[in-house]
């Protein structure tokens, strides 16, 4: 049966010293272990994953090294590198303004963690995370704001899951022009697209393991790069449409409620769980849903659930 509701969580976590990210993440290590590929698991496979994050994120290897103690598991190091994934997809819409980043965020409800993360491995930085420490989006105290959506290819190969390197970006640049630059030198497993935000510029960059990091037309993204749609894949999901629709609408978070931005639940139980709307310039962000809101900030972070409730007849 698909999943009517969803409990988003907001959590405080620190540096992960005091064992609160640790109580949070234990429960979810059991699902979580089984998306390590076969690779991850051996010694040879977990030394790789260990000298790529090591070279490429050397930033965070203590906050690695403190997460993985904290967690204590067989295969933890390996995995909180997220280097050693199952490729996953995503789909969503996302656009971005000078000190605003708006999107809409897709998938079965029961793949989604549903954490509101206020964390300060190197700096203070509010997200919704995923995979245990990885950011599905998120801002930093410089006024820098981040999302992502899948780019639509099947391509894969050695490399971060896009999790993680939104973490690194928000960890370790104050600018976009800073990011972009991280970007380009590191390797990514999966095609997908990055909108970032500061207060004086807005951009999408598509990433990908066959690709370098390209700048897209304009700061906007759904579920395709640079490459033409299919048919079929158009009809899956509507990404061309959702694309044409969010470049009209802007940032206006009614439209975003309202399909075919907001999508309801499709043949494989996707459906939009959230909207996030990004004010990093003033250090907070609202997530919405139909009828509800959420508003968290550097200033006013507030621990606490929220329950979201879906209609089980099957929408129009």
């Amino acid at each position: 049966m698909r999943q009517q509701h969803k409990i988003f969580r907001a959590i405080e976590i620190g540096d992960g010293r005091d064992g609160r990210w640790a109580s949070y993440a234990r429960p979810l290590w059991q699902e979580m272990e089984g998306l390590l590929t076969d690779e991850g698991r051996t010694g040879r496979g977990a030394d790789r994953v260990r000298t790529l994050f090591r070279t490429h994120m050397p930033e965070l290897v203590p906050a690695l090294d403190r997460l993985a103690g904290q967690l204590d598991r067989p295969g933890a190091e390996a995995f909180l590198t997220h280097a050693a994934l199952r490729p996953f997809s995503r789909s969503c819409t996302q656009i971005g303004r000078p000190g605003s980043l708006l999107r809409n965020y897709d998938l079965p409800p029961e793949q989604c963690e549903g954490a509101i993360v206020s964390s300060c491995f190197l700096r203070p930085v509010i997200g919704m995370q995923d995979m245990l420490w990885g950011l599905l989006d998120g801002m930093n105290d410089a006024g820098l704001a981040v999302s992502l959506t899948w780019g639509g290819r099947s391509a894969y190969g050695p490399g971060f899951s896009i999790l993680i390197v939104a973490r690194y970006l928000l960890e370790t640049c104050d600018t976009v022009d800073e990011a972009v630059d991280r970007l380009r030198s590191l390797p990514v497993a999966v095609p997908q697209n990055l909108t970032l935000v500061d207060p004086a510029k807005a951009v999408t960059v598509y990433v990908g393991p066959d690709i370098p990091p390209t700048t897209a037309p304009d700061a906007c993204a759904a579920n395709h790069q640079h490459l033409p749609v299919t048919d079929e894949q158009e009809q899956a999901m509507q990404t061309q449409e959702r694309l044409h629709a969010i470049r009209a609408a802007g940032t206006d978070v009614a439209a975003m409620l309202r399909p075919p931005l907001y999508r309801t639940v499709d043949e494989q139980g996707s459906r939009t769980l959230y909207t996030a709307h990004y004010r990093p310039t003033e250090g907070r962000v609202t997530y919405y849903w139909p009828g509800e809101s959420w508003q968290q900030s550097f200033g006013d972070f507030t621990p606490g659930s929220r329950t979201v409730a879906w209609d089980r007849a099957a929408p129009a």
